[in-house]
């Protein structure tokens, strides 16, 4: 019996690990936190502290002064990379980037060895095929075809997946090594990705498929209301969004141009701009650099920051 949940188990996290198509958010390069920095012109704390420990924030805004400044100072001996006693901006927004890119190098480390346990140097189509999609081969035609629940079809996710994985082998050679197998995870964060990000969230949205997102497809790829409930607010600023800033041209759908623009917006690097308004909120000898002590002195600006990483980092025994 115990064996047989355990062969359920790992079919069901192999399920679970199909790339499916993504409902919450599409952009790419998105703020470090839910909040808004500025809010009628008055700084908000909440962006530093939710952009630096996400769902954490609040359980480290918990801790008493003295446990938040022993935290910090630990987090900023990480940081300070060359050890010299002063974290520089570029520093900073490493350790920021670092964070930010954590989920997904662990989430790459787990599929990767799931996908392939004897660790060897690369994975061909086939195995992937076979150890996500092998459960297939029992199902019926019809089973493949259609799947109203999801609102996807088998069938048509392992051709977009196979289209995936050819756009991620630059090599050539079939098989995906560990930093292509990362690029076909995550294509959002690979540049010679970006068009099949584009491609696929038209192919989500677009349900007429006519070539263009229409306003109620773009808000019902985020939103499906009950009843006859009102709409939440942050629904109706969608509605403005992509009234006023997403349809460039006021034609009232998006083309493939404006996806683009909406989920690979302009280069904007928005941990450099944390680093930078960390480093001005905190740098009080003005000398473009934190010490620890400038730092711990303003402890409560990086309260909860993700230099904690989820509330994990002071738990963990890897380098950065």
């Amino acid at each position: 019996m115990r064996q047989t949940l355990l062969l359920v188990g790992l079919t069901v996290s192999l399920v679970a690990a199909i790339p499916k198509p993504n409902k919450t958010s599409r952009v790419k390069d998105e703020p470090l936190s839910s909040h808004k920095h500025f809010e009628n012109e008055e700084h908000n704390a909440d962006y530093d502290h939710e952009a630096f420990l996400g769902d954490e924030a609040k359980a480290f805004d918990q801790l008493s002064p003295e446990e938040s400044k022993e935290r910090l100072g630990k987090i900023v001996d990480k940081i300070d990379r060359d050890v010299d006693g002063k974290i520089s901006k570029e520093e900073l927004k490493s350790w920021i980037q670092y964070t930010q890119r954590r989920y997904i190098m662990e989430d790459v480390d787990r599929q990767w060895k799931a996908h392939n346990p004897e660790n060897k140097g690369s994975i061909t189509w086939e195995e992937y095929k076979k150890m996500v999609y092998g459960f297939m081969d029992d199902m019926e035609p019809s089973e493949l075809e259609n799947n109203a629940d999801e609102g996807f079809s088998y069938k048509d996710m392992i051709r977009r997946d196979q289209r995936r994985w050819g756009i991620a082998d630059t090599n050539g050679d079939h098989a995906l090594d560990k930093e292509e197998f990362t690029n076909f995870l995550h294509p959002e964060d690979a540049p010679h990705m970006k068009e099949i990000v584009v491609v696929e969230t038209m192919e989500d949205i677009d349900k007429d498929k006519n070539g263009f997102i229409s306003l109620e497809e773009y808000i019902g790829d985020m939103y499906r209301g009950v009843g006859h409930e009102d709409e939440p607010d942050w629904v109706r600023n969608e509605r403005e969004q992509f009234q006023n800033y997403r349809d460039k041209n006021k034609d009232g759908h998006l083309d493939p141009d404006e996806v683009k623009q909406w989920i690979i917006p302009p280069d904007f690097d928005h941990s450099e701009a944390e680093a930078k308004h960390l480093i001005q909120e905190s740098d009080s000898d003005a000398d473009g650099q934190l010490t620890k002590e400038e730092i711990i002195n303003k402890y409560d600006v990086f309260v909860g920051s993700q230099a904690t990483d989820f509330g994990e980092a002071l738990n963990r025994h890897d380098e950065f």
